[in-house]
Formats: structure tokens, C-alpha cells, sequence
């Protein structure tokens, strides 16, 4: 209960004063050109470990999109053996100022979901990041359900992130998959901005199914098309390959990463 309290009095010196914040009813595709619908829980999921940093990477893009800050990340022990300790360049490469930053490790699952509770009602906080590996069985309809109330009573954006485990039935506002995906190399054969590969699969009140190729820039602090075209995300989702790839995706003088 201590640490709790010691936290959530550490969150408040971070955060600016609170603005109560309207449910989202823009279009779906504004979503990733401007981020997700604040005061709404919304899942991350990486099927494959692999795919971690990914997903990691889109939660984060999708943040400084909305321009919620600070971020509130919360991961736990385990979870750090097996993602590896967070790296700053890399942060600091999608665009993420340091000082909008809080990183809180816990034990277990049972302390992330503690933490999770306390800090999903903490107004003024703009993102809180949760992040679990493989079934984590502690995120169930209940606990969502939680979170999402919390969410929507503080104006808190919560996305989950969960990394090589599989969809459960959650309270959650939408659902998202994310891969990496070939970043376009720059001049010199140098690497390109984070690219993603991510898929709607789930929309509470929408149709689902969409996906999209996109380039994260970190400077405009928006996605592009992953086909590089000036009209960066003005339609619908880009039609998706078997095996997930984008039908039209650009030939691959390009790196993994993301």
C-alpha cells in the first residue's frame, strides 16, 4: 500500500492539471494518423516474441500521436528477462522525451495488475503502458472491465501490451496486431524510420479486419503510408497478403526493424 501511494503521489507531480475528455467518434483510419481514442483501454498484441519491441514501438508512436503524456510504463520482472532492459537510443529515436517517461518494474503479475489499478486513476496521467508476456490469466473480462471504467472516469489512455500470448475476451476498446515490417532506407543505404505492420482485429461498436503498412515519423509525430505515397493514411486499410504481408508493399531494399 506504500509503494502504491508513493507512486500515485509521484504521478501527480508529473502530470498537468486534468481536462475531463470526450469518447472518440472519429473515423477509424484517423486513429493511427492522430492515436487512438483517449480515455479507452485498447490491446497490443505481438503474437511472437520477436514481435515484442514492435508492438512496444507502435504503443509508444500511437502516444506521442495523441500527445498523451507523460507515459506511465509498467512491466514486470519477468518481463524484462525476457524483452531485455528498455534502451534509451531507441526511445529517444521514436521521438520520446525522457522526462515524460516512468518506468515502474514489479514483481509479478499480481503487483502489475495492482499498479495498473492505482495508476488507471490518476487524472492527469496521459498513457499508462501495461505490459505482460505469454497467458497472463490476471487480464480477464473482470480486470479489463476495471480498467476500462477507470479509463474512462479519469481520462487515462491504458494500452496493454501483450507479447506472445493470444486474445482472451476483455472489455477492450479495440484490438490491435502488430509485426515489423521493411523500413524504407534512406540516402547511403541508411536505415529508414520504424515501420509496422498492424491489423484491426477488433473493434467494440465497428467492423474490424483493416490493415495498414506504416512509417512512423518521428518529427511530425504521425504514420505514413507504408507504400510511402504523399496521401498517408486517407483511406481504408490496405488490402493484406496471405501470410500478412501488404499486397503493395514496396521492394525490399529495406531492413527489419521497429
Amino acid at each position: 500500500m506504500a509503494d502504491s501511494t508513493a507512486l500515485l503521489a509521484h504521478l501527480r507531480s508529473l502530470a498537468a492539471p486534468a481536462v475531463p475528455r470526450q469518447a472518440d467518434s472519429r473515423p477509424v483510419e484517423a486513429w493511427l494518423g492522430e492515436g487512438l481514442a483517449p480515455a479507452q483501454l485498447h490491446e497490443v498484441f505481438a503474437f511472437e516474441a520477436d514481435d515484442g519491441p514492435s508492438g512496444a514501438g507502435f504503443a509508444i508512436a500511437c502516444a506521442l500521436a495523441a500527445d498523451a503524456m507523460p507515459l506511465l510504463w509498467l512491466r514486470t520482472e519477468a518481463s524484462e528477462r525476457q524483452g531485455g532492459r528498455l534502451h534509451a537510443t531507441g526511445l529517444a529515436e521514436l521521438g520520446l522525451d525522457a522526462s515524460t517517461l516512468l518506468l515502474v518494474l514489479v514483481a509479478d503479475e499480481a503487483a502489475l495488475l495492482r499498479a495498473a489499478a492505482d495508476a488507471a486513476r490518476c487524472p492527469g496521467l496521459g498513457t499508462l503502458l501495461i505490459e505482460s508476456w505469454g497467458r497472463a490469466p490476471g487480464l480477464d473480462l473482470t480486470a479489463t472491465r476495471r480498467l476500462m471504467l477507470a479509463a474512462e472516469s479519469s481520462g487515462v489512455t491504458i494500452l496493454s501490451l501483450r507479447v506472445a500470448a493470444e486474445p482472451v475476451p476483455s472489455a477492450a476498446a479495440t484490438r490491435w496486431r502488430v509485426t515489423a515490417a521493411p523500413s524504407r532506407a534512406l540516402e547511403a543505404d541508411a536505415p529508414g524510420g520504424p515501420a509496422f505492420q498492424v491489423e484491426l482485429l477488433r473493434r467494440r461498436g465497428g467492423h474490424a479486419g483493416l490493415g495498414w503498412c506504416v512509417e512512423w515519423n518521428r518529427d511530425t509525430r504521425t504514420f505514413q503510408d507504408g507504400a510511402f505515397g504523399p496521401a498517408a493514411l486517407s483511406g481504408a486499410g490496405l488490402p493484406l497478403a496471405p501470410g500478412g504481408a501488404a499486397a503493395d508493399r514496396a521492394p525490399a531494399s529495406v531492413r527489419r526493424t521497429g
